[in-house]
């Protein structure tokens, strides 16, 4: 079930001296994002502990625009961030938090947490400028663990998802780039499939919280990017690129 409440701040702000905890005293500031608050509530319960694991949770958030709220206000060091959220999905909060991530004094610094191993997803998310992949089978001593070497800079990946990562990113076998999506823009991409899948308009506007009329107007703007006529059109492109 979704959780669309009000974005959460606690404890703590960006000036704050570090109070001691795990990895030799040190505390690392993080925001929790994913639509399922369950979810969050067991993340903060098994990593949350500050006195314990060094791990300090500032904020949560449910979806793209609260994630973005959030982080900027909270100006975390490192964000466990979900790959599919309301609004966008986890790249477009990567996107719209990019200036963050460029900040050389203060970077805020991004860790995907997702069931989710799927290529797609987890290149997405590496090209929009995370750190690192972790999927949610992870435990929680190992999340610790990777939420302090993410806040050092360093890359990290569950390790199925490792050579999976320098395969796509290094290796000369790894597909092309598909110059047709890359026209597209994230929400188009999302409107896309959910057309792709047979949903209503009514559907997906309810899906993504937005109106029927931006809905029409994405599906426009796909159509015309990709030189197609009809939805069903859409549908068979989409299909042969296996979006579906």
């Amino acid at each position: 079930m979704s959780d669309t409440n009000e974005p959460v701040e606690s404890g703590g702000s960006a000036g704050e001296t570090p109070a001691a905890g795990a990895e030799g005293g040190r505390r690392v500031r993080v925001v929790l994002v994913d639509d399922h608050r369950m979810f969050r509530t067991g993340v903060q319960a098994e990593i949350g502990e500050t006195g314990r694991t060094g791990v300090e949770v500032v904020g949560e958030a449910a979806d793209v625009d609260q994630a973005v709220t959030v982080i900027t206000a909270t100006r975390p060091e490192v964000v466990l961030l979900d790959v599919h959220l309301p609004g966008g999905g986890g790249v477009e909060v990567l996107r719209r938090c990019a200036p963050l991530m460029a900040d050389a004094e203060r970077p805020v610094r991004f860790l995907a947490l997702s069931v989710s191993d799927a290529a797609e997803d987890v290149i997405g998310v590496i090209r929009g400028g995370a750190r690192g992949y972790v999927t949610k089978t992870i435990t929680g001593t190992d999340l610790v663990d990777s939420v302090f070497r993410v806040q050092d800079g360093d890359a990290v990946f569950s390790p199925r998802l490792a050579g999976f990562v320098l395969d796509a990113f290094a290796s000369t076998d790894a597909p092309p780039v598909d110059e047709d999506m890359d026209r597209l823009t994230q929400r188009e991409r999302e409107v896309l499939r959910l057309i792709a899948r047979g949903y209503a308009y009514k559907e997906i506007a309810k899906q993504l919280f937005i109106s029927v009329k931006t809905v029409e107007s994405h599906v426009s703007a796909v159509l015309r990017k990709l030189q197609l006529s009809n939805r069903h059109e859409l549908t068979r492109w989409a299909t042969a690129r296996r979006l579906v």
